[in-house]
C-alpha cells in the first residue's frame, strides 16, 4: 500500500495532500495549441554555474529548473508532489520511506534512469549539497532493485517529505557517472523538459525541447514545477540582461520575448501597450543582506543590533525599488497559517540615537564595514547605497564593494574575510513556508559560518529551529518558528527591509507564461492562438 492511501498519523498536519493527487484518474493530457518557436527571456542577472546541487542562486534556478528535476517538487499552491516518483510508502514508525520510481524516464544523454542514479545524486548532495540539512536525519538509502529507492531514518521527522520537495536549493536526480563532480563543476544533464545547447557565460544559455522527455501522467497540466509537462517552443534562450532600461526596450522592440523584471518607473508605459502584458508578482522576496558572523565588527551581536536599530526600511525600499514594495513584517506572508509577528519591535526602528548607543556599548571603534552588492540586481544596488548613507549617519566607516552577481555570491562562499553584508533576496525559501526559510542560517551551512560549516551560531535559534523541524504537530511547529523569527531579528541574524513585487512581462504573441517562482517555459507557447 502506498502512501497515497495512507498517511501515519504522525504525519498530520503538514502539507502533504497535493501528494495524493495522482490517485485520482487523469484527465485528457494537456496538449500545446501550437508548437515550434524560439524564445528569447531577458533575464536580469548573471549564472554562475547550472550546478542545482551547490548553487542557490535564482539565476541558476530560472534555467536549471528546466533541465533537472526531483524525486518530490512542489505544485501550484506549494504543496508537496511527486515528480520522478509515481508512489512514496512510509512505514508507521516514520523511520522508512520506500520511493517507487517512474518507469522509462530517460536522461539527456539516452540513458535510463534507475535507482542507482538517485543514490548517486543523493550521495553528491550529502557531501556538497547547499542544504544538505535535509539529510540530518536520514542514516542511509538503498537501492532493492531499479525502480525502488529506499530511505532510512535515524529519527523520525514529521516534515521530511515536506523538506524533501524543496526547490530551492533540491536534490535534483543527474546520471550516476557525473555525480563525482566537483561543487559548480556539474555537467547539466538531467531529465526535464528542456536540454542544454549552450552557456556563454555573461551572455546567454540556451536549451531546446528534449524530444525524449516522459511527461508525468499522473497529472493533465502543469502545476508548480511539477505535472503534466510539455516543451511547446523549439528552443529558450535565456539572454543575460542587466541593464533594466535595456530589458525594457528589448521587449518593446521583440527582441525579447518576455522579461524577468521591468522597473516601477516604466510600468505604466509597458501596460498601456497592446502587444506587451504586464505580470506583476507580489511578495515575490523578502529584500534583505545577510551578515557575517566572522568578520569584524559583525562578529558582535550589539553591532548588529545597532545597524538594525538604526534602519528606516521605508527610505530603503521606496529607494530600492521605486514603490514596487511594501515594508509588512515578518519571514512569511499574512495569509499564511504561519505567520507570526514575533520580532516586530526590532524592525524599522529608524533610531539613530539607539543605534549610536548601541554601538559605544559594543566597543565600535570605526571598523570598516564592507556591504556587498551588484549592479546585476539594481535593487539591492540601490539598497546598499541607501544603507550605506543611513549608517555613515551613526558614525560608521561603511564601504560599498560592487561585483557582478556570480562574483557577489562566490566572495560570500570563500572569502569571509572580504564583506561584512551580502544584498540578497529570499523568495524561493520564502514561498516554501516556514520550514524552508531559516535553512540558511542553519548547520551544516558553509555560506553563513565559512571557516566551519558545523558551526553551532546560535543556540537559541538553533533550538527553535530544530523544534520546527522535528515538533510532533503543527502547533507546536508554529511556536518555533515564532520563536526562531524572534531570535533572527533580536541578533540580527538577518536584516530584512521589505517585500519586493516583481514586475514581469511577456509579448502578446506568448501564451500560458504565467508567473512562478522562477519563469516556466514548459507549457508555455508562442504564436497568434491565445
Amino acid at each position: 500500500m502506498t502512501s497515497r492511501n495512507r498517511t501515519p498519523a504522525w504525519l498530520a498536519g503538514i502539507s502533504v495532500a497535493a501528494l495524493f493527487a495522482a490517485a485520482a484518474p487523469a484527465m485528457a493530457a494537456w496538449e500545446c495549441p501550437e508548437t515550434g518557436g524560439d524564445l528569447t527571456f531577458g533575464q536580469e542577472a548573471k549564472v554562475n554555474s547550472l550546478d542545482m546541487h551547490a548553487s542557490s542562486t535564482i539565476s541558476t534556478r530560472n534555467v536549471a529548473m528546466h533541465i533537472f528535476e526531483s524525486l518530490m517538487t512542489r505544485d501550484e499552491t506549494n504543496n508537496p508532489i511527486l515528480e520522478l516518483a509515481e508512489a512514496v510508502d512510509t512505514s508507521e514508525d516514520g523511520l522508512t520511506y520506500t520511493f517507487t520510481l517512474r518507469d522509462g524516464i530517460t536522461f539527456h544523454d539516452g540513458s535510463d534512469m534507475t535507482s542507482a542514479d538517485v543514490a548517486a545524486s543523493f550521495d553528491r548532495y550529502s557531501k556538497i549539497g547547499v542544504e544538505r540539512g535535509i539529510l540530518s536525519n536520514v542514516e542511509s538509502w538503498e537501492t532493492p532493485d531499479d525502480l525502488t529507492f529506499v530511505v532510512h531514518m535515524s529519527q523520525a521527522q514529521p516534515t521530511f517529505l515536506e523538506d524533501l520537495s524543496s526547490f530551492s536549493v533540491p536534490i535534483v536526480i543527474i546520471p550516476s557517472e557525473n555525480a563525482g563532480a566537483d561543487p559548480l563543476k556539474l555537467e547539466p544533464v538531467g531529465t526535464g523538459p528542456f536540454e542544454l545547447v549552450e552557456f556563454v557565460a555573461d551572455s546567454h544559455v540556451k536549451l531546446k525541447r528534449f524530444d525524449g522527455y516522459k511527461p508525468n501522467e499522473a497529472y493533465d497540466e502543469r502545476t508548480g514545477f511539477g505535472g503534466y509537462k510539455v516543451a511547446c517552443v523549439d528552443t529558450v534562450t535565456f539572454r543575460i540582461v542587466t541593464e533594466p532600461g535595456s530589458r525594457v526596450a528589448g521587449l518593446e522592440t521583440g527582441e525579447l520575448d518576455a522579461v524577468e523584471d521591468v522597473p516601477q518607473a516604466s510600468v505604466e508605459r509597458l501596460s498601456s501597450n497592446p502587444d506587451i502584458a504586464m505580470i506583476p508578482y507580489e511578495n515575490f522576496w523578502i529584500h534583505l543582506a545577510t551578515p557575517n558572523f566572522e568578520k569584524p565588527p559583525t562578529d558582535k551581536k550589539l553591532v548588529r543590533q545597532a545597524i538594525a536599530a538604526a534602519l528606516d526600511m521605508e527610505e530603503i525600499m521606496l529607494v530600492a525599488t521605486d514603490g514596487a514594495y511594501n515594508v509588512n513584517f515578518g519571514f512569511q506572508t499574512q495569509d499564511r497559517a504561519v505567520y507570526s509577528d514575533a520580532g516586530k519591535e526590532y524592525f524599522n526602528l529608524a533610531d539613530p540615537e539607539k543605534a549610536k548607543a548601541l554601538l559605544e556599548e559594543a566597543g565600535y571603534d570605526g571598523e570598516e564595514l564592507v556591504l556587498l552588492t551588484n549592479r546585476d540586481y539594481s535593487t539591492m544596488y540601490n539598497a546598499a547605497l541607501v544603507m550605506s548613507e543611513q549608517l555613515q549617519d551613526i558614525g560608521m566607516n561603511v564601504r560599498v564593494e560592487v561585483q557582478d552577481w556570480p562574483a557577489t555570491i562566490a566572495t560570500r562562499n570563500k572569502n569571509p574575510d572580504a564583506w561584512n553584508y551580502h544584498f540578497t533576496g529570499w523568495g524561493t525559501n520564502t514561498s516554501l513556508g516556514y520550514l524552508a526559510v531559516f535553512k540558511f542560517l542553519a548547520p551544516p551551512q558553509p555560506i553563513y559560518a565559512m571557516s566551519d560549516p558545523e558551526k553551532n551560531m546560535d543556540e537559541a535559534f538553533n533550538t527553535a529551529y530544530t523544534e520546527m523541524m522535528n515538533g510532533a504537530n503543527f502547533e507546536v511547529r508554529k511556536e518555533a518558528f515564532a520563536e526562531a523569527q524572534r531570535v533572527v531579528m533580536e541578533d540580527g541574524l538577518a536584516l530584512p527591509f521589505g517585500w519586493l513585487t516583481k514586475n514581469q512581462a511577456a509579448r502578446s504573441n506568448v501564451h500560458n507564461f504565467v508567473p512562478f517562482r522562477i519563469p516556466r517555459m514548459y507549457n508555455v507557447w508562442m504564436g497568434s492562438t491565445s
